[in-house]
């Protein structure tokens, strides 16, 4: 009772705090560049770009250029050996390891005592908060949560700072009131094996009562899928009878719907999405049953927008030209460009959104700038294949497990997409189904969603059909643990102008395709 006092007490503070940014965006916006810059003139970074609290937005532009990873990489370093004061006041404790779903690379993102408690942790409340706004009546506190999440280390280094998955960087950290809710075990939801983690959280989750759940769909659905298979439900209702709400982000939804609603026949599972990134925490879907979140604008990050037409061949432009809060256009693709509380500064962080609304800002993450299909000028992006993939799937009466696209150039041929796809369990037996007439209906939904892509396969004389093989129900993991890349951090390249992705599942899928035949 006590905690929920106090949480009401929250709510109503909190939501008052949120209408005020809705109210007042660039107003609060502008706040926090002066927060950014006063805190920024007391660092290395700050002093060598000659920045001064007292600077415009637009002084602070000319001073500092937009910079990825690889320009920023040298600085982090510096925080990572333990300079203080590179990038932001302080020392270093936190770095979380992110891995995109193209690069081979690891990018170490710091992590500040204020990014983790105005930021991160600050978004987890918001959730929560906005959560219960909605839905007065929730009763979310007497259980348990279920977190999924990922793992971390500390080097061997003397005084070197934590590394790992930011889901993990977050549970080593909570507020023990928090803490006491969570489940399994510290030990468990650490572990780095997650053939083991996924075991042992199934087995020792199944006879608690969990109300809220929260990870990247695509290893949660791994672990409630065990949890049905040991409990003998096929129901997670049946297995927790207070499951409310599901925590998701990471990834797009879209392909694990019908695996969420299979899983949950008997009883309602409300699905809250966040877009929380290891550089921080940008937005909440704040109306239940949206497929918009909203900007989160008082979380210490400074917001710029690059229009995505600037960007050549994926390219970022030495000196982009970018729009403030209040010059954006409602349905045009941005870069965000963010500066931020954990030392970020006019950072690509190498996503596209798409804004839906300006009153409040509204947005959808419509994919990655490197993340894109564009063989003949179709400009396939994320976004769109989701929605035709999961539109397809339901034609077909199937759930997609996992499934990735790469470009095909061809010097005696058409040039197309190749699309390889993995089936949930439930489906495996699904052989029946012709690839070519799936490949068939996912174009057709592509068309339909995508002018570009439309008018580049009209008449065949541009871009061919796409080009589609099935593979069977454990594929895709097998190739990410081929590839070292098991687990909460990792995701499955969704689109590639590599092919090399589409060649090497194949190449796992072979074997386990004959032990099936043989099996049969």
């Amino acid at each position: 009772m006590p905690v929920n006092t106090v949480f009401s007490w929250f709510i109503r503070k909190r939501i008052h705090q949120i209408d005020l940014f809705r109210k007042y965006p660039v107003e609060v916006q502008h706040d926090v560049l002066s927060e950014h810059l006063l805190q920024l003139e007391q660092t290395d970074f700050g002093r060598e770009h000659r920045v001064s609290a007292h600077m415009t937005a637009q002084q602070y532009k000319d001073a500092v250029p937009v910079r990825s990873y690889q320009k920023l990489h040298p600085w982090i370093e510096r925080a990572r050996a333990g300079e203080a004061n590179v990038l932001w006041p302080g020392i270093v404790r936190l770095l979380a390891k992110s891995s995109g779903t193209t690069s081979n690379r690891s990018k170490f993102i710091p992590v500040t005592e204020a990014a983790l408690k105005d930021c991160h942790y600050k978004g987890g409340k918001d959730l929560l908060a906005l959560y219960v706004h909605n839905v007065p009546n929730a009763r979310l506190y007497g259980g348990k949560h279920l977190v999924v999440a990922g793992s971390s280390h500390r080097p061997d280094e003397e005084h070197a700072p934590l590394t790992g998955d930011l889901s993990a960087l977050l549970i080593r950290n909570l507020p023990m009131w928090c803490e006491m809710r969570r489940t399994p075990s510290r030990d468990i939801a650490l572990m780095e094996s997650w053939d083991e983690k996924i075991e042992k959280m199934a087995r020792r989750t199944m006879t608690k009562d969990v109300r809220i759940l929260a990870g990247v769909p695509s290893w949660t659905q791994v672990v409630l899928e065990r949890v049905l298979e040991l409990s003998g439900e096929s129901d997670l209702h049946k297995v927790w009878p207070n499951l409310q709400m599901y925590m998701h982000g990471g990834v797009a939804f879209s392909p694990y719907a019908d695996a969420f609603k299979r899983m949950t026949p008997t009883g309602k599972l409300d699905l809250i999405e966040s877009y929380n990134a290891s550089e921080g925490c940008f937005g909440i879907q704040d109306v239940l049953g949206s497929n918009e979140l909203l900007l989160m604008l008082d979380y210490g990050i400074w917001y710029e927008f690059m229009p995505l037409s600037q960007m050549a061949d994926g390219f970022l432009p030495e000196h982009p030209d970018t729009l403030g809060l209040e010059e954006i256009e409602v349905g045009v693709d941005y870069a965000p460009i963010i500066s931020t509380n954990g030392g970020l500064h006019r950072y690509f962080i190498g996503d596209v959104i798409r804004f839906t609304s300006r009153k409040p800002y509204r947005f959808q993450v419509a994919g990655r700038t490197q993340a894109h299909l564009n063989l003949a000028g179709e400009e396939l992006m994320v976004g769109d294949a989701e929605v035709a993939m999961a539109s397809a799937a339901s034609v077909f009466g199937v759930e997609v497990r996992e499934w990735t696209a790469t470009a095909v150039r061809l010097e005696n041929g058409l040039d197309h997409h190749a699309w390889t796809v993995e089936w949930s369990k439930p489906h495996a037996s699904r052989s029946s189904i012709d690839p070519e007439h799936f490949a068939a209906v996912l174009d057709e939904k592509l068309r339909a969603l995508n002018s570009d892509y439309d008018a580049k396969r009209s008449g065949n004389h541009v871009l061919g059909m796409p080009e589609l093989k099935l593979v069977p129900p454990g594929t895709f993991m097998k190739w990410m643990r081929r590839r070292e890349k098991l687990g909460g951090q990792f995701k499955v390249p969704r689109l590639s102008m590599d092919p090399c992705y589409s060649q090497e599942i194949r190449t796992v899928a072979n074997p386990l395709i004959n032990h099936s035949q043989e099996s049969l």
